[in-house]
């Protein structure tokens, strides 16, 4: 699988560590009155989507990065990748 690098072109998903749903970059506030209850479901609950779906991917034998990679789970095909820090200004995750 090819990963569209926003800034090195086309590179082997080898080249990166995949760490789950980007949603992960929207933390809970560790001060709010049900942190407990917010963190565990931050850190234990997953959902496991079929088809379109955001995905955090870090460029480990690379320039280390953080990407975004929106892709068909089903197909593996990569519809786009962005730096987290460009989708985090955005507001998106």
């Amino acid at each position: 699988m090819l990963i569209p690098h926003p800034l090195l072109g086309l590179r082997d998903s080898s080249e990166f560590t995949y760490l789950g749903d980007a949603a992960l970059l929207d933390r809970p506030d560790g001060m709010a009155p049900d942190a407990a209850t917010r963190f565990h479901d931050y850190v234990h609950l997953r959902d496991n989507p079929a088809g379109i779906h955001r995905e955090l991917w870090f460029h480990e034998q690379g320039d280390r990065s953080w990407l975004i990679v929106t892709r068909n789970t089903i197909t593996h095909e990569v519809l786009s990748a962005e730096l987290s820090r460009d989708a985090m200004k955005g507001g998106a995750a």
